[in-house]
């Protein structure tokens, strides 16, 4: 027959046996959670920020110099499609503006890649 759990003290009750026994007590605010599974975590965490799987912005990424030139991409980068835009981030006003000018043909160019027939702007920021 397996024993049963041990019982939780409350915080007040721990502080009161601690004061009986000369021991630190515990004035923290913070809460007590049970404890979760690493793995189930882990695995959670790698699901949520698409970690080691292909995303589209890892394949746009790979695609980037071929899309805007060898020049253009050393001074952007693709960061994230939200909704359906492409956000880029321009280190170089002069790339900035050479990319708002051709956005037109790299969204062309774009399209053909697998999964980003949806994307239908760029927005360029500053970075």
């Amino acid at each position: 027959m397996s024993e049963p759990e041990p019982k939780e003290f409350t915080r007040a009750v721990e502080n009161l046996i601690a004061g009986f026994r000369n021991l630190p007590t515990d004035d923290s605010r913070s809460k007590r959670r049970k404890s979760v599974d690493l793995g189930a975590l882990v695995d959670e965490l790698l699901v949520k920020y698409r970690i080691s799987h292909d995303s589209l912005e890892h394949s746009i990424r790979e695609k980037w110099p071929e899309l805007v030139g060898v020049a253009n991409a050393s001074y952007s980068h693709p960061v994230v499609v939200e909704r359906n835009l492409l956000v880029v981030l321009a280190s170089h006003a002069v790339v900035r503006n050479e990319l708002f000018h051709h956005r037109e043909v790299i969204l062309a160019k774009l399209k053909k890649l697998p999964g980003c027939e949806h994307i239908k702007g760029l927005a360029l920021r500053a970075g």
